[in-house]
C-alpha cells in the first residue's frame, strides 16, 4: 500500500527518505511502519508542510496531513502493515523473531520496494530501534550506496521522519477503526480503547474476550506478556503419542504429554463423534474453518 503504484517523474534525483513506526507497544492490532520519500531538492519545503511527530497531534490534524502529502507530486510514500498473528508467530516459534528483528527487517522492506521502483535513494532517516550505531551499520551493510542517519526522537528531529511516522500512525488508526473481525459468532464489541496493555478499557476488554481453549480473537498479540497473565487459567491438553513409539524399557504403550497450551484433548466419546460431524462445534473452531482430522 502506498504511492509506489508509478515511479515519480523525480525518481531520477537524488532522494532522501524517512521511515517510523506505529503500533509497536500496543497488545491489540498490527504494527506499522510506514516511510515518505522526496527529492532531497524539496527538503526545505517539508517544514512549510507543518509535519510532526504524529504522537504531539490531534486525530483530526494527522487525517488532514495524511490526506495533504497523498496529493503533493514532490512526495511518495508507503507502509508495511505487519498483522498480529503475524507477529505472534514470529515471536513465539522455535526458531524466534524478535521484535526488534522484525522492525529491522520491515524498515528494510519499505527501503527495498522504493529502490526496486527506480528510486535514486542517497540518504535515509530513522528512528532508532534498538543501538542507533549498530542500527545505522545494519543498514549500511546492506545498503552501501546511502547515508543512513539513525536517532532516538527522529521523528521530532527530522520533517522526512515526522511524514512517515504521519503515514504509520493513520494506517494503524484507519486498520483499527476498520479491522474486520473473524470472531463473528463470539458477540465481540470493538471498544478496546488505545489497545496499550496500560489502558484500563483494554484489560476490561481482554478480560471480557478471553477464551479459556483458545485465548483471545485473531486482534489480539498473543506474545505479548499482558496475555500471558490472563492465560494461567487454560485448558490443559493431553495429547497422544504414536502407540508405537517405544517406551523407556523397550515395550510399545501409549504415552501422553501434558502441555500448557491450546487445543483439544483426543478421546474416543459421544462428543467427539459431535465435534466431527459439525454439530455442536465451537464457534471459535467455526470462525477459524478448523476441522478435527482422524486420519493423516
Amino acid at each position: 500500500m502506498g504511492s509506489d503504484c508509478l515511479t515519480p517523474e523525480w525518481a531520477s534525483q537524488p532522494c532522501l527518505m524517512g521511515i517510523d513506526e506505529a503500533g509497536r507497544g500496543p497488545v491489540l492490532g498490527p504494527m506499522v511502519y510506514g516511510c515518505m520519500y522526496c527529492p532531497i531538492s524539496y527538503q526545505s519545503s517539508l517544514a512549510s508542510l507543518h509535519f510532526a511527530d504524529s504522537k504531539t497531534l490531534k486525530e483530526e490534524k494527522r487525517e488532514e496531513l495524511y490526506e495533504n502529502l497523498k496529493l503533493d507530486k514532490s512526495l511518495g510514500w508507503a507502509v508495511d502493515v505487519i498483522d498480529p498473528r503475524e507477529l505472534s508467530a514470529k515471536m513465539l516459534a522455535k526458531n524466534k523473531t524478535n521484535l526488534n528483528e522484525i522492525s529491522h527487517n520491515s524498515a528494510m522492506g519499505l527501503i527495498k520496494r522504493v529502490l526496486d521502483m527506480g528510486v535514486f535513494l542517497t540518504e535515509a532517516y530513522l528512528d532508532t530501534v534498538g543501538d542507533p550505531e549498530k542500527y545505522r551499520i545494519k543498514l549500511s551493510e546492506r545498503f552501501p550506496s546511502i547515508k543512513f542517519v539513525v536517532s532516538k526522537k527522529a521523528d521530532s528531529l527530522f520533517p522526512v521522519v515526522s511524514g512517515a511516522s504521519i503515514v504509520a500512525k493513520v494506517t494503524r488508526d484507519r486498520a483499527l477503526r476498520e479491522w474486520l473481525v473473524e470472531e463473528t459468532g463470539e458477540n465481540i464489541n470493538r471498544k478496546f480503547g488505545s489497545g496499550y496493555p496500560g489502558d484500563p478499557e483494554t484489560k476490561a476488554w481482554l478480560v471480557q474476550h478471553k477464551h479459556s481453549l483458545f485465548g483471545f480473537p485473531s486482534l489480539v498479540r498473543f506474545s505479548w506478556g499482558t496475555c500471558t497473565a490472563h492465560l494461567k487459567g487454560e485448558v490443559e491438553v493431553a495429547w497422544e503419542a504414536d502407540e508405537n513409539e517405544e517406551s523407556g524399557n523397550g515395550s510399545s504403550s501409549k504415552r501422553q504429554a501434558k502441555l500448557s497450551s491450546f487445543g483439544f484433548k483426543t478421546c474416543e466419546s459421544r462428543s467427539e463423534e459431535i465435534e466431527s460431524s459439525g454439530k455442536g462445534r465451537c464457534k471459535f473452531f467455526q470462525a477459524r474453518k478448523l476441522q478435527q482430522l482422524t486420519q493423516f
